[in-house]
């Protein structure tokens, strides 16, 4: 055997905990700040999803439930915050209500933070991408009230993108405030974005899956974020539960979605010849989640185009909302055996999570399932416009939360129509194509396969349907076109600006320093007590912008730089009197021979100077050259083409 390739031989066991302990050392320095800060992320990201959850219910129980005469029906386990209000049902309402909501979110959203409209979660992917993890402060406040108010008026959206941005927003706030470094602030941004969805949704694991998977449309993870962002989401998701149990609030640790009793395990996959029906449902996934990105963004680009002020574009939209939700309650409530089943269509309007609820326990052989198919056939519809109207538009919510009521209904009305056309032993149960069907949609919708299969199963508790859900996620996503809900998605890691500069380091790291120190080449130099006069013809005749002020051993004292001597050169009264001395910068970290080209950028970024000395000896510091910046640039662009031939240096 090549013993290249065995493991290092295994020390003392008297050494094991002493070096156990070193490397634990180790590890828990380089990463404690980080670590911490995204627990504490974690906790605010908990009581974020808590103050927004608060905030939409009253919104809602004042505008829809005592105004309009509407409540809006919810998951069995989440609790009503406020009691029902004995009101009669005034359809009409629905077009003001919603409109004045939208107003207010426009002129609050426009006035304070342009940048909070539509969806969070997709601004908060341009940030890490784009803006080193900078999120302005005011930004999750706005959006939390905004959000309230668009929702809890009856716009279409979801929850995860307003604490998405809560979360990621006081990640940028806090790397700021500890002076972390960009890379730093933007895991911390990132795990706040996980530690949002992780609580509002109940789904820790799938919180810090999402953070790493939502940045990029291909397979491709963020690995250095799953590890802060799942501490992050196990803190927000206890901070939210713990709530309950303290404080007798109305959140505790049962999954979103209560799934009906399952006495004879229908809802484990154990016949492989239900595979192809749940291939037509991935098929039918994709082809909805074609319709939804491409109408989404369709209609936000017609509201973008739309000729008036921007602050009341919000309300527009969501007044078609009104439109499109009342329209579809009068067609349904206008059909034979409809009235009882017309109010379950309004579900196209605000979160709309009470109709998968309604799905999980319907029976697909009773004697409306036809009728029963075509409204959640018309809700899953419905929602993809009234989701385009509401955010593209410019109101405030989420793109995730529809997502799943789009995929849920869509697929309970698929498997109303198989349980009618196929034999009952090939046909997986309703529940199971609404659960799997909410997977497949976001899979297609989002590129996100793998995080969106572990949290629909733990938003469900349903974990035996992790083969068929895997199975519709891998197919969905691969049939899937480019377009995504998510447009602030890269490709990949290579093409995303937070990671340039990660490949630029690879490509100089094989270069050094040394390459650009020639024999028998003069290195201009100035001495301490050098004139102003002398300074600026050695700089006259040197293409170097910056020279080494020296001793009489030539050991390096500081630095004179052109800029320096351009301003000195104004002041005609001081001009005699000063020397190189009075003009160098003796803070200077120079560079060595040694040095690779990636250490060398490092610190013309810290020294904020386009060349620097280059030194020689440990203590001495005797300069042996100068190296541009430019010089450097050069010799990477030349072996990225690969002629890795250092230019000559004039």
């Amino acid at each position: 055997m090549d013993t290249r390739t065995l493991p290092p031989a295994p020390s003392h066991p008297l050494r094991w905990l002493p070096e156990f302990l070193e490397f634990g050392r180790k590890r828990i320095r380089n990463q404690a700040r980080v670590m911490a800060a995204a627990m504490l992320v974690g906790v605010v990201a908990g009581l974020g999803a808590m103050v927004f959850h608060y905030a939409c219910q009253a919104v809602a129980h004042v505008s829809l439930d005592r105004v309009v005469g509407y409540r809006p029906s919810h998951p069995t386990n989440e609790k009503e915050v406020f009691p029902e209000t004995e009101t009669s049902f005034r359809p009409w309402l629905l077009l003001i209500v919603p409109a004045v909501g939208g107003l207010l979110s426009g002129v609050i959203v426009y006035t304070f933070a342009p940048e909070a409209e539509g969806h969070g979660t997709d601004a908060a992917i341009a940030a890490y991408h784009y803006q080193q993890g900078q999120i302005r402060p005011r930004v999750p406040l706005v959006k939390i009230l905004t959000s309230a108010l668009t929702l809890g008026t009856g716009g279409s959206g979801g929850r995860e993108g307003p604490i998405a941005q809560i979360g990621a927003g006081f990640g940028s706030f806090l790397g700021n405030v500890l002076r972390l470094r960009p890379a730093e602030r933007r895991i911390l941004m990132a795990a706040g974005m996980g530690a949002g969805v992780a609580a509002i949704f109940r789904a820790p694991l799938a919180g810090a899956l999402f953070a790493a998977e939502v940045l990029y449309s291909s397979p491709e993870f963020e690995a250095e974020v799953i590890i802060p962002a799942g501490l992050a989401s196990a803190i927000a998701y206890s901070t939210f539960g713990l709530a309950h149990h303290l404080f007798g609030l109305p959140f505790d640790w049962l999954p979103l979605f209560q799934l009906p009793e399952d006495p004879l395990g229908t809802l484990t996959f154990t016949n492989p010849l239900r595979l192809p029906p749940y291939l037509l449902l991935a098929l039918f996934m994709v082809l909805l989640a074609m319709l939804y990105t491409r109408s989404f963004y369709g209609l936000t680009h017609l509201f973008h185009r739309l000729r008036m002020p921007r602050k009341l574009k919000p309300m527009l939209g969501a007044f078609l909302t009104g439109v499109v939700g009342l329209g579809l309650y009068l067609l349904f409530h206008g059909l034979p055996g409809g009235q009882a089943i017309a109010p379950r269509v309004l579900a196209v309007m605000s979160f709309g999570y009470g109709s998968l609820q309604d799905s999980l326990t319907e029976d697909p052989a009773a004697g409306n399932s036809l009728l029963l198919a075509g409204l959640l056939l018309a809700i899953s519809l419905g929602k993809i416009a009234t989701t385009g109207l509401t955010i593209g538009s410019g109101g405030s919510g989420g793109v995730f939360g529809p997502s799943m009521v789009i995929g849920g209904c869509g697929g309970g009305a698929l498997g109303i129509v198989l349980h009618h056309l196929l034999p009952e032993s090939m046909v997986p149960p309703l529940a199971a194509f609404v659960i799997v069907g909410m997977a497949g949609f976001f899979a297609a919708a989002a590129k996100t396969p793998f995080s969106t299969l572990v949290i629909v199963t733990e938003m469900t508790g349903g974990y035996g349907l992790l083969l068929p859900a895997l199975w519709v996620c891998a197919i969905s996503f691969l049939l899937s076109d480019e377009q995504s809900i998510y447009s602030s998605q890269l490709p990949s890691r290579s093409l995303s600006p937070a990671h340039q500069g990660d490949y630029v380091r690879t490509v100089l790291a094989g270069l050094s320093i040394r390459q650009f120190l020639k024999e028998g080449r003069e290195v201009p130099l100035l001495r301490a007590g050098d004139s102003l006069a002398t300074v600026l013809e050695r700089l006259d005749a040197t293409p170097y912008p910056v020279l080494p002020v020296v001793d009489a051993s030539d050991r390096l004292l500081g630095v004179v730089s052109l800029e320096e001597v351009h301003l000195a050169a104004q002041l005609p009264s001081v001009r005699p009197l000063l020397v190189a001395a009075d003009l160098m910068r003796t803070d200077v970290v120079p560079l060595r021979p040694e040095y690779t080209l990636d250490r060398a950028i490092e610190l013309f970024t810290e020294n904020d100077l386009l060349a620097l000395p280059v030194v020689e000896g440990d203590g001495e510091k005797r300069v042996v050259g100068v190296v541009r910046r430019a010089d450097v640039s050069s010799a990477y662009v030349r072996q990225l083409h690969g002629s890795p031939r250092a230019e000559e240096t004039p």
